[in-house]
């Protein structure tokens, strides 16, 4: 196996560990980290399949590159929005789990209590 292949299997891991995270953890800062975990795997996977194309002969393709750039910009901001409304939802209600149960779709209607 050469480098190329490792790091393709770390790519795949990294994206695997990350879907885990997201749909087994409550906590939304574990959720936050665990989507930051596979925008990694993803990056990584682009770098991957760029080198590959150097690796067989032809000429680097800066396309792939070019997303990795934008992608980390756009993967810092989204956390920083995410961080953000998760400290707000915290601030609010005093949770920092997503709720659980038949309840948490229903929204909370307190005129109903007056009726």
């Amino acid at each position: 196996m050469n480098t190329t292949e490792w790091f393709g299997i770390a790519a795949a891991l990294l994206i695997g560990l990350g879907l885990y995270g997201i749909l087994t953890q409550p906590m939304l800062l574990r959720k936050i980290v665990s989507f930051n975990v596979l925008g990694s795997g993803v990056f990584l996977m682009f770098g991957v399949i760029a080198r590959r194309g150097a690796a067989a002969g032809l000429t680097g393709d800066p396309v792939p590159h070019a997303f990795v750039i934008t992608g980390i910009v756009v993967a810092f901001s989204a956390s920083a929005l995410a961080v953000t409304m998760a400290l707000k939802l915290h601030e609010d209600t005093g949770e920092s789990a997503f709720p659980e149960g038949e309840d948490a779709t229903a929204p909370d209607n307190p005129d109903e209590d007056k009726a």
